[in-house]
């Protein structure tokens, strides 16, 4: 077994050196021009926004979601994100239809302008909280 591991590791060792290393230069070429191309100019950038409760008009519930505010972060040309509004960028729950329930969690739904690219929402779904029953 060790002979067969030696032979694994130092056979053709200098072949196999030669090689990585020809990946390692390859993989870091590709990375710094991909990174250096002016054609692409992104920029990401956190934003904390209120989350929206979306329900229906004739549901009578007082819903409260827990937590209230969101951090969306969003990529994009900056130039693009420079001229965004606050309201240009929206978190909502969508709670129509729902009744009562002892513990939901939905998911937030997170909408953008075209040229404005979600990365990700933290966090991903809120408990919602029902009022007490009177």
């Amino acid at each position: 077994m060790i002979t067969f591991l030696r032979n694994l590791v130092l056979a053709d060792f200098w072949l196999k050196l030669f090689s990585l290393l020809l990946a390692v230069i390859l993989w870091v070429t590709v990375t710094f021009a991909s990174l250096k191309d002016p054609g692409i100019d992104l920029r990401v950038v956190p934003r904390k926004l209120p989350v929206t409760i979306l329900a229906s008009t004739e549901d009578s519930h007082n819903f409260r979601v827990s937590p209230s505010e969101v951090v969306v972060t969003v990529q994009g040309n900056p130039k693009t994100l420079q001229n965004l509004q606050t309201n240009d960028i929206r978190a909502l729950v969508d709670l129509t239809g729902v009744g009562a329930a002892r513990d939901l969690r939905k998911h937030i739904e997170v909408s953008v302008p075209a040229g404005v690219t979600l990365m990700r929402v933290v966090p991903d779904e809120v408990q919602v909280i029902f009022p007490p029953d009177r």
